[in-house]
């Protein structure tokens, strides 16, 4: 009945778009002749989730020294034993379903571990004493940086995933299939299990049985302007010098044997079967050996328990490769997760329907839009938000990952974001409740870590560095020195991490959030209205409740008085012209009167509300 209702929903001044709850990919419905569209409703899903990414490096340190260019001994280094029972308690209790365990891999490192029968790196193609997590070394190894005790580390991190599933809790890991370190060697491997390009005829640039692109009879030159480590970084081995030849192309698709300092020059190329010189022509049959090597990797992670990964840089990668691996890994392992870090909007149907891909990054989109309200940009309304769902809406909307940050972004809280935590509220609630998809938030966000401080490769960019050993200074102070507690905290850090708890909690519980339809009423309001264009108000709803969410971007406190025309109220139950409501972030009641057919609200400064009537 309710939907019929809204079915029948017409106005000459707008138009309504609405996507049958059955598929992604059902046939759109024009009511009217106006190009505006207005709701979005979504197949329905059992959960929504919410994603918690760490660096293990940094989740479990302790260590305040903080040292640039520090050592693991002077700034340390987290372990997977870090993630106790309590900690991940705490985690669960936060409305937590995932953790994206960021950094487990073996990458290569400045630090030594050669009396544990680990190669040691040459450090002149390495980045940061701690090295790049997505510069992987050993692609059947876990980092010894993580260990307790080293010889241990596979088992140590094997007890994580155990700890983490009892906590009814699911894995998340990195898979980086584009590129590796220029020192890969596994030494972990299974038996029978060649090296990458093992058996790689090295002088030709390209054949689709390489496993590596080649520039034939040439040296690698490192790249000038770099300093190993730092100045005090002591090691025979920093010389400027490397021995690869011939060279091999890297990382970030440089086909040459000089890339610079700003390239991926730690890494090298992975070759899918594509020949990137002449304009990709694909080589597909037989199938490059790399494809099942990377086949067998993801199963030899899907068998230690992890439930899903997050691609590195997926686009660079043939979405051919995607639509089979992922095919045949979910034969064995149906409920296997798959991310896609994904830029490019023109690719997003490609990757969901051909790839096979279950999630992409919503980066280029909702994050860059929200960036700018939050920032008071000149550009910045909330047309933008607008703008995004409705490009997505023909099938995807529900399959874009939202956040607003992870550690390849500024920090909020940096003087390069917004400078101040608060000010990312009204733009976290959205990321949280414009969709039923997933919502993600990283480490030490949700206590307003700046990200300040020169940690030596990664210097002082607004980012908590994946390059370098250190502490991050505000989750530490809820770390409390292992009590996982918010000991530390000050009341207003305090009060910010409970914004967060209360959000992804209630995105998980309320129906209408986690699987309930999309209706933007900035759309409904009439012409001439003074709503200002940095309030943005929509409603989600199911057959049995609505809730309506207000966020107001603007730097002071707004009155705003909505409008609902009469065929939303209509087809949405409001004829009873009065409601008793809860403010969900705050638990305050309220009586909401529809009797004009108008709503007022007063919302603070960066501020957010989700009546649920």
């Amino acid at each position: 009945m309710f939907t019929a209702k809204l079915r029948q929903m017409k106005n000459l001044s707008y138009i309504l778009l609405i996507l049958c709850y059955t598929s992604c990919t059902a046939p759109v419905h024009k009511l009217d002749v106006l190009n505006t569209d207005h709701i979005l409703n979504e197949e329905r899903h059992d959960h929504k989730l919410v994603i918690y990414q760490t660096l293990v490096r940094h989740f479990g340190n302790t260590h305040t020294v903080n040292k640039k260019f520090g050592s693991i001994e002077e700034n340390g280094s987290g372990k997977f034993n870090d993630f106790s029972e309590k900690a991940l308690d705490e985690l669960k209790n936060m409305g937590i379903t995932h953790i994206w365990y960021t950094g487990v891999i073996e990458q290569a490192t400045m630090t030594d571990y050669s009396s544990f029968g680990i190669a040691q790196d040459d450090p002149d193609i390495v980045k940061g004493r701690a090295g790049s997590p997505y510069a992987i070394k050993d692609y059947y190894d876990v980092s010894p940086d993580l260990a307790v005790d080293v010889p241990s580390r596979m088992k140590e991190f094997e007890a994580l995933v155990a700890r983490t599933h009892q906590q009814k809790l699911k894995v998340i890991i990195d898979f980086i299939p584009n590129h590796v370190a220029r020192t890969y060697r596994s030494d972990a491997k299974p038996e029978g299990v060649l090296d990458f390009g093992e058996e790689d005829d090295t002088s030709v640039a390209f054949s689709p049985s390489n496993d590596f692109y080649y520039t034939p009879h040439t040296r690698l030159v490192i790249p000038a302007g770099y300093d190993a480590g730092g100045p005090d970084f002591k090691n025979p081995a920093k010389d400027g010098k490397f021995d690869e030849n011939p060279a091999k192309a890297t990382g970030n698709n440089v086909f040459s044997a000089t890339p610079s300092i700003n390239d991926w020059s730690e890494t090298i190329k992975l070759n899918y079967g594509l020949h990137v010189q002449h304009d990709n022509t694909p080589y597909f049959d037989p199938m490059p050996s790399v494809w099942g090597k990377m086949k067998d990797i993801l199963l030899f992670w899907a068998d230690k328990g992890v439930d899903g990964f997050r691609c590195d840089v997926a686009e660079m990668v043939p979405v051919e490769f995607w639509s089979w691996v992922i095919t045949e890994v979910k034969k064995e392992y149906p409920d296997m997760l798959f991310i896609a870090e994904a830029y490019n909007p023109k690719e997003y149907r490609n990757f969901l329907e051909k790839g096979k891909f279950d999630y992409l990054y919503d980066k280029v989109g909702l994050y860059d839009g929200l960036k700018k309200l939050i920032r008071h940009e000149q550009d910045s309304d909330v047309s933008l938000i607008t703008k995004v769902w409705s490009e997505e809406s023909r099938g995807f909307s529900v399959r874009m990952l939202r956040f607003l940050e992870n550690h390849d972004e500024h920090r909020v809280a940096s003087k390069d974001f917004a400078g101040d935590p608060w000010l990312a509220v009204p733009a976290m609630v959205v990321s949280a409740t414009l969709a039923s998809g997933p919502v993600m938030i990283y480490s030490g966000q949700e206590v307003g870590e700046p990200g300040t401080g020169d940690e030596g490769h990664g210097t002082e960019d607004g980012r908590t560095s994946i390059f370098d050993y250190w502490g991050v200074p505000q989750h530490q102070k809820w770390v409390n020195n292992g009590k996982f507690d918010g000991g530390q905290l000050s009341p207003d850090e305090t009060k910010l991490r409970e914004f967060y708890k209360t959000l992804l909690s209630l995105v998980r519980t309320e129906q209408a959030i986690r699987q309930g339809g999309f209706y933007d009423l900035i759309l409904a309001q009439p012409r001439g209205s003074s709503l200002s264009n940095r309030i943005y108000t929509y409603i989600r709803y199911t057959e049995t409740e609505k809730i309506l969410v207000v966020a107001n971007f603007e730097c002071s406190e707004q009155e705003v008085v909505l409008a609902f025309p009469s065929d939303v109220v209509e087809a949405f139950g409001l004829d009873n012209s009065r409601f008793e409501a809860q403010e969900l972030l705050s638990g305050e009641k309220r009586i909401l009167d529809f009797s004009e057919k108008k709503l007022t609200v007063e919302l603070p400064a960066h501020g957010a509300y989700m009546l649920k009537f």
